[in-house]
């Protein structure tokens, strides 16, 4: 079995934005409350979590995680990375360094953006983290087997990843017919589906349930979603009944 916690199902700006006087952004509705996109799969007795943006220390404590087995990274935009130093928790309480799995591109904008954690002198305290490549094949995390899928984010090249019948995929809007072939048979979706209108470089509603309909999984559910989107409820009463907009704490198991 396979459980995951959508631990944040907003856009890069998260929802509410500051600011921001919108209906959705004034909502009291708590699925109305986005915080930046991650999720926590559990699985095998082991924790992994997938991106740590800047949202990552309080979504960890919101969802009561004590130890991980490692952070997976789709790509390297800072809604995605941003809260990395706070793994320093985790290395303390559980007396090791965290397992970083990324690709190679990934790893280097990492060294840049936390550049202290890889200096020659390493001041006392800093993040300690091993530096794992991804390549566009399937590896193992304590025996639970890990299948990347490579997806477009306009020009730019994210992962997303499949465990078991679960896929996982945010900050996309392309898929080769040669990735999909890798997500067939699975039961459950997680897509990213950004707001009604088109975009640049994310899937939309329409794009995001055309993907569903292609790969036909038991159900499916939208995350990196923008207060464009519109309100939880009325968004989620528009939808196929397999189809569901996710929201943050919100726990599903395969």
């Amino acid at each position: 079995m396979v459980k995951l916690t959508f631990l944040g199902t907003g856009t890069s700006q998260g929802v509410p934005i500051i600011a921001c006087k919108c209906p959705v952004c004034l909502s009291d509705n708590k699925k109305d409350k986005r915080l930046r996109t991650s999720v926590l799969i559990t699985v095998d007795n082991q924790n992994i979590v997938i991106d740590s943006g800047p949202d990552f220390r309080y979504q960890m404590l919101r969802a009561g995680v004590e130890n991980i087995s490692a952070i997976l990274f789709t790509h390297e935009h800072k809604d995605h990375t941003a809260g990395l130093d706070d793994i320093r928790a985790f290395n303390w309480v559980n007396k090791t360094a965290v397992n970083i799995y990324a690709e190679k591109r990934v790893q280097e904008s990492l060294k840049k953006e936390f550049a202290y954690v890889f200096a020659e002198f390493k001041y006392p305290g800093i993040p300690q983290m091993n530096l794992i490549e991804v390549n566009n094949e399937p590896f193992r995390i304590n025996g639970t087997t890990i299948q990347p899928i490579r997806a477009m984010h306009l020009k730019l090249p994210v992962y997303g990843y499949r465990i078991g019948n679960l896929a996982y995929i945010t900050d996309a809007n392309s898929i080769s017919p040669e990735e999909i072939e890798k997500l067939k048979g699975i039961k459950v979706l997680v897509v990213n589906a950004l707001r009604k209108e088109k975009h640049i470089s994310h899937y939309n509603l329409s794009e995001a349930i055309d993907l569903v309909n292609e790969l036909k999984p038991e159900k499916a559910y939208f995350t990196h979603i923008s207060h464009q989107m519109g309100f939880h409820d009325d968004v989620q009463a528009e939808l196929p009944e397999n189809v569901y907009l996710a929201y943050d704490e919100l726990t599903i198991e395969v």
